[in-house]
């Protein structure tokens, strides 16, 4: 019996992702969640964390595991671990697989699936109405009064999707109490906490904008002092999006040399590199003289990257020759 772990890995349209295996594995051209074998010592949760980083680097939050699949290929018998992921990440980089999609729930089962793979899909299927029904539960108790610290941290850690995550940013926008403490909790040292706290503030800011300016310094401030980078992701992804005239010329200087660091370097993630890219551009808009410097580091960073490094890099050369002035011009 082999033990490998899958994960179902959904966006914030509510998508899941199937990739394509290569032609030379046992199941070649075949549609499969993504995951692997469990290395010895490694716990079933730290595999398919591990797995999904090595073969598409995007990085997931669990939200929960499903029931093991138990399947006989004839030439191997395998238990399949599924655990259903939500991620931030819109292109993973396909390392071992030739292709992938993002495919609504209910289209799972046209997807030419693996076999032990179909009887993830339709046990996730199936347990989609189950879920809504705890859902609607979870929003109507998010309407109610601030819960104890203890509670949110709590609620926050037994998210199981993207939804819940925005009912709890509709509480923060209403209640600033939470929002304090989603703040203070993307500082945290639990990992999980911090990641998952700077999530809900991306959508609160995604909801309401205005509520996150006011601390838009701060969160640039503290990015050199983040050492968990999934938070990093969430607070670049939010200043990606912000207006750079809400900042002062100090904190423009600053970020410029943030990004162009985390662009350059051969470590950071690829949503990182993405946001980066963003940031950068948004400030040579104010400042064109950046544009020279912007664009050498998209071509230098994009020769030997990833297909969607490389779309987000085009996107980011078309909009630097599109601006009125052109980088390296005089104003």
């Amino acid at each position: 019996m082999i033990n490998v772990t899958c994960a179902v890995i959904r966006n914030e349209d509510n998508e899941v992702l199937v990739v394509q295996r290569d032609e030379n594995t046992d199941h070649p051209f075949k549609w499969e969640f993504p995951g692997g074998k469990i290395a010895e010592g490694e716990t079933e949760e730290e595999c398919v964390v591990r797995e999904v980083r090595e073969e598409l680097s995007m990085d997931i939050v669990i939200c929960r595991r499903l029931p093991d699949v138990i399947h006989d290929y004839g030439h191997k018998k395998i238990r399949l671990i599924p655990f259903v992921c939500d991620t931030l990440d819109e292109i993973p980089f396909l390392s071992e697989h030739l292709a992938y999609k993002w495919l609504d729930p209910a289209s799972l089962l046209t997807a030419d699936l693996a076999e032990a793979d179909v009887f993830v899909a339709k046990d996730f299927i199936n347990r989609m109405s189950d879920e809504d029904i705890i859902k609607k539960k979870h929003a109507e108790d998010y309407q109610g009064e601030p819960v104890p610290d203890s509670g949110l941290q709590k609620m926050i850690s037994d998210i199981m999707g993207s939804s819940e995550a925005e009912w709890i940013a509709l509480s923060a926008c209403e209640n600033r109490i939470i929002f304090q403490k989603l703040m203070e909790y993307s500082y945290s040292d639990d990992k999980k906490l911090a990641f998952r706290a700077s999530w809900i503030i991306s959508k609160v800011f995604d909801s309401h904008p205005s509520i996150l300016t006011p601390l838009l310094p701060r969160i640039a401030d503290s990015l050199p002092d983040v050492k968990n980078e999934s938070v990093v992701r969430s607070f670049l992804r939010i200043l990606s999006m912000s207006d750079m005239t809400s900042l002062d010329s100090d904190h423009h200087g600053f970020l410029a040399d943030y990004c162009f660091m985390a662009l350059n370097s051969g470590f950071s993630a690829i949503a990182i590199k993405a946001y980066s890219m963003e940031i950068l551009y948004r400030l040579t808009v104010i400042y064109p003289e950046l544009g020279v410097e912007l664009a050498a580091s998209v071509r230098n960073v994009t020769e030997e990257a990833s297909a969607g490094i490389k779309a987000r890099g085009r996107i980011i050369l078309k909009k630097l020759a599109e601006l009125p002035i052109k980088p390296g011009s005089s104003q």
